[in-house]
C-alpha cells in the first residue's frame, strides 16, 4: 500500500534524546544502566510515569512517586533533577526540522505521536526553547498522550492518529527510538523505522517514500 503519511515520535526523534540524559543521570548516580527505564516499564500501566504521560497526575505528584518507585526497586534518585537534565537535552534537531519540511512540501501529511505531560508555565523542567507544543506548527496532526489519556504503545492511540490523519495504518511510516513502540505500531500494518541516529533513520524512510529528505552536503 501506498504512504501517504508521516509520524514522528518527538524525544528522540525530532528531539534530541532524554534516554541519553537518563543515562548520564544514571552514570553520575552510580545506578545501573537502564535502570529508568525499567522502572518505567515494569510499574506500567500503574506506575507514577505511565500516569503522567495519561495525564492523571500533576508534576508535584509525579516526582513524589516516581522517586517512590525507583526507591521500591532498590536505588535513590531526584526526579526534579532528572527531568531538568532530560529539558536540556531535548532540543530540536535541525536535520529533522528539514526533513519534515521537504516531506510536505512533496504532498505527504504529518503527525506528531509523543508521550509526553504537561508543563506548568513556571515548570523549571519544562524545555528552555517552549517545549513540544512549539512544534505544532510542522505537523498537521498532533496527538499527545497527556491530552488524550492514552500512551504507547496502546494501539489505540496509532489508531486516533491514523483517524486524524484519514488514513488507515499501512498508509503510515512511523518513526520512534523505543522498540515496543515500533512493535504495536507494525502489529497495526505500519512501516515502522527505529530511530538510533537521525542520518541512518532519515535514509531509510527516504527509500521507503523515494523523497530526498537531507542535504547532501551533508554526507
Amino acid at each position: 500500500m501506498t504512504i501517504r503519511a508521516i509520524i514522528f515520535d518527538l524525544g528522540g526523534v525530532v528531539l534530541g534524546s532524554p534516554l541519553h540524559a537518563i543515562a548520564e543521570y544514571e552514570r553520575e548516580l552510580g545506578i545501573p544502566a537502564n535502570f529508568v527505564n525499567r522502572v518505567v516499564a515494569e510499574t506500567a500501566p500503574g506506575g507514577a510515569w505511565s500516569r503522567l504521560e495519561r495525564g492523571e497526575i500533576s508534576m508535584e505528584t509525579f516526582f513524589t512517586d516516581f522517586e517512590a518507585d525507583c526507591q521500591a526497586a532498590g536505588h535513590t534518585l531526584s526526579a526534579p533533577a532528572m527531568f531538568e537534565r532530560m529539558g536540556r537535552a531535548t532540543l530540536p534537531r535541525p536535520i529533522m526540522l528539514e526533513a519534515i519540511r521537504r516531506i510536505r512540501g512533496a504532498g505527504f501529511l504529518t503527525a506528531a505521536l509523543t508521550n509526553n505531560w504537561a508543563n506548568s508555565p513556571d515548570d523549571e523542567t519544562a524545555a528552555p526553547w517552549g517545549g513540544t507544543r512549539a512544534l505544532t506548527e510542522h505537523f498537521d496532526v498532533f496527538v499527545e498522550s497527556s491530552v488524550e489519556g492514552l500512551r504507547k504503545p496502546d494501539p489505540k492511540i496509532y489508531t486516533l492518529t491514523c483517524e486524524r490523519l484519514g488514513i488507515t495504518p499501512p498508509e503510515a511510516a512511523f518513526l520512534d527510538d523505543i522498540g515496543t513502540n515500533l512493535k504495536s505500531a507494525r502489529a497495526l500494518g505500519m512501516t515502522t523505522i527505529k530511530v538510533d541516529d537521525p542520518e541512518q533513520a532519515l535514509g531509510e524512510l527516504e527509500a521507503v517514500i523515494g523523497l530526498e529528505l537531507k542535504d547532501p552536503a551533508r554526507d
